[in-house]
């Protein structure tokens, strides 16, 4: 679920307007997190939420970040637009929400 009270969450412009985590040495998968996080933010069921396979491949979403964390190649992170959010995934397990669209670096 989003972080109301993280201090990292800032309400500058570069900062994500959410931050969430999910545990994939757990056994979530981080397409599902997605999912349940934007849910949570839209205040939506999840089967109500345009699929997410329409944005982004989810197996391969998974597949990423278990590959990433199986190689120990350090933080991987993979961005896309979904749901009226700039999303952010990375293989450490969070999840950052961007109103609109993810940062340009």
């Amino acid at each position: 679920m989003p972080s109301t009270d993280d201090p990292t969450d800032a309400s500058d412009a570069d900062e994500p307007a959410y931050t969430t985590t999910f545990d994939p040495d757990g056994g979530e998968r981080a397409s599902e997190a997605v999912i349940t996080a934007v849910a949570a933010l839209t205040g939506n069921r999840p089967v109500d939420l345009e699929p997410l396979y329409e944005v982004v491949d989810p197996d391969a979403l998974d597949s990423l970040i278990d590959h990433a964390r199986r190689t120990d190649a350090g933080t991987h992170e993979l961005w896309f637009a979904y749901a009226g959010y700039g999303i952010g995934v990375r293989s450490d397990g969070r999840i950052q929400f961007y109103d609109g669209a993810a940062p340009t670096a």
